[in-house]
């Protein structure tokens, strides 16, 4: 079962008592503590004034007529007023296992389903979701044998096979120390194709071409990722990378990367545009990711510039860099390895970055910090052109073009277009400029600088409700469903995880832009699909208010089932929404059989919004056949 020295945790056990240091401070409690003995004076008094038959003391504490909360222990008798039994027919219907074969099901990525796609340009390898039919009404399994993730840093260098059965990567990537299978566990050397000294010593000499400890460098993105060695080794550099990759031939890449503690998703650079807005991105990456940057007019590259911030930076290595010492060993001529070099360098010069250096294995380019001087050179040259009138940051579902994206204006050559970042950390609570320039509508400075105490008061809260929060290395991988502007995250920013930022499409405002702003990741999601992730992916959930805004765009159960796919055994969730949602969501995730309980809001238990906080129990597929060595897959 679960190897954590950490003793389990269940929502239904009495939370710990506050004390001091917390958002509930001995201060605080004294001042609750005179409000109640003011209001037994008061009552005594009036006792003594109108006559009343006395009281016993111990009943005026336990029924005082002020009701002030000084003990959030309090378990609150929600039934009296929201019964259960009238939540709905979803309240008589189970929820089964799924088949073992479903251990690994990725909706959107389904294998079988994306067959039915075009090959072109790999579109069959994007995400297309089930239609509402085909949806799984189950419960999919971990397989057989699962653990616990190893605790984080360990976890970056170690996973369990039984979390991840698939040996395929250990053979295909032997000489280029990947992956190595070790009895009941898998090591990560550190190694990619491209770096055989190990992904540590790679960082090291990019950061001979480029300054990486400044904090002017704190989102990458990896496209082609493998197992996500090098955003696993940035990490100590304080940058946090996007890796993603397609479910393709190298099986489970990506599922590795996540059970090491590495942020990750499965995706492509096919069609549609990368899930994140523009100029997100400090740092791009690809070490032989195998993309095509040359062909399709070099849409690839054009929507590397669009995620791109100003001044950001793109690293390739690999084909065709260095060509003229490895073509014969790359099975390429020497003619087609110099074309396809040309062609990458004349799409960058067409997008106006600056190639600042090439050595060794290495290139890096430049993006400008405005097009200023762009639009100037390209008014003989229009190829590609300017992008016309559009939302940049529109990004799901949103076919990409091979035109440009214009930054914002600016008044000089040295200004950067749409505002200079801070430098990380100060990043993460310096006002974001996108909120400074306005164009975020209804969020001020004063809205984002209140947001970012709201959120501390809540995590504090929530460390008491599910005291294991609190416990550094207890949670890795973490989802915030409803990021708003990412004060969850940050809240969370001094301990040994990360959050997976998502903003729903369906959100009033696109606020993902400002996350970015402030050094932290995320992506787009629609919650009535899947999201492009294996099962198993996080720790910890947190859905702040998205059952009240997918009220009547789609199931509950289906976006509670999503949860229970991708949420390890024994993670947990808190949720937070109206109270008569709360109860609808109870009656779901107790036929989920979760152990789950519904506490009050950090304000107390007359405001109408509760939380309620859940355990998914462990459990695991039945043990395989005896010749059946791993899980079957779904083909």
């Amino acid at each position: 079962m679960a190897n954590s020295s950490l003793p389990p945790y269940h929502p239904t056990s009495k939370p710990s008592k506050p004390i001091c240091g917390t958002s509930f401070s001995c201060k605080s409690t004294n001042f609750f503590s005179l409000v109640v003995f003011l209001c037994i004076i008061s009552y005594f008094l009036g006792i003594w004034q109108h006559g009343v038959s006395t009281v016993p003391i111990k009943d005026i504490a336990a029924n005082t007529a002020c009701n002030i909360a000084t003990n959030n222990n309090t378990k609150l008798d929600f039934n009296a007023h929201h019964s259960l039994d009238g939540a709905g027919p979803t309240s008589r219907k189970t929820y089964p296992s799924c088949n073992a074969r479903y251990s690994e099901y990725t909706p959107c990525e389904d294998a079988n389903r994306s067959l039915r796609f075009s090959r072109d340009r790999l579109i069959y390898r994007e995400r297309h979701c089930p239609e509402k039919s085909e949806l799984l009404k189950c419960r999919v399994p971990a397989p057989y044998g699962y653990k616990n993730p190893f605790a984080w840093p360990a976890s970056r260098d170690l996973a369990w096979y039984a979390n991840v059965p698939h040996k395929e990567l250990t053979v295909e990537k032997a000489v280029q120390n990947w992956i190595r299978y070790d009895g009941d566990k898998f090591k990560f050397p550190g190694g990619g194709t491209m770096f055989p000294n190990g992904a540590d010593a790679y960082i090291d000499d990019i950061g001979r071409l480029i300054n990486l400890q400044d904090g002017s460098i704190r989102t990458a993105i990896d496209t082609g990722c493998g197992v996500a060695s090098w955003g696993a080794y940035l990490l100590s550099r304080n940058i946090v990378t996007m890796s993603f990759a397609p479910r393709d031939t190298h099986e489970a890449q990506v599922q590795f990367a996540l059970e090491r503690g590495v942020p990750a998703l499965i995706g492509i650079i096919a069609s549609k545009r990368l899930p994140y807005p523009s100029t997100s991105f400090d740092l791009a990456h690809c070490s032989r990711c195998l993309i095509p940057w040359a062909q399709y007019g070099g849409i690839y590259l054009i929507e590397v510039d669009r995620v791109l911030r100003p001044g950001g930076y793109w690293i390739l290595s690999g084909p065709p860099i260095r060509w003229k010492k490895y073509w014969n060993g790359w099975n390429r001529t020497r003619k087609d390895l110099n074309a396809e070099q040309a062609t990458i360098e004349n799409v960058a010069k067409s997008l106006c970055w600056k190639k600042l250096v090439e050595r060794d294995d290495i290139a890096i380019w430049q993006k400008p910090v405005n097009h200023l001087n762009c639009k100037v050179n390209r008014k003989l040259t229009q190829n590609p052109p300017f992008c016309p009138a559009q939302d940049p940051d529109k990004a799901w579902y949103t076919e990409m073009e091979t035109c440009l994206t214009p930054l914002p204006e600016v008044s000089n050559n040295q200004e950067t277009a749409g505002g200079e970042l801070a430098k990380w950390p100060e990043r993460l609570h310096a006002i974001p400029p996108r909120i400074s320039r306005g164009t975020v509508e209804g969020v001020t400075a004063e809205v984002f600088q209140q947001d970012v105490e709201l959120w501390k008061k809540r995590v504090s809260y929530y460390k008491i409700v599910n005291n294991q929060l609190g416990q550094p290395g207890r949670y890795r991988n973490v989802l915030d469903m409803n990021a708003y502007l990412g004060g969850f995250a940050a809240a969370l920013i001094d301990y040994p995880l990360w959050v997976m930022n998502a903003v729903p499409v369906e959100a009033k405002i696109n606020t993902l832009g400002v996350i970015y702003e402030r050094g932290l990741i995320g992506t787009y999601q629609n919650w009535c699909e899947a999201m492009s992730t294996y099962p198993r992916t996080y720790d910890f959930i947190h859905a702040d208010s998205v059952f009240t805004l997918y009220k009547d765009r789609c199931e509950m159960e289906d976006i509670l089932l999503e949860m229970d796919r991708i949420l390890r055994p024994e993670g947990s969730v808190i949720f937070r929404d109206d109270v008569d949602i709360v109860i609808k969501i109870k009656n779901i995730i107790d036929r989920l059989d979760w152990e789950s309980q519904i506490v009050d809001h950090e304000d107390g238990p007359h405001q109408r919004e509760k939380l309620l906080v859940a355990v998914k129990k462990y459990w695991t597929a039945p043990a395989p056949a005896p010749d059946q060595d791993e899980p079957s897959k779904i083909h």
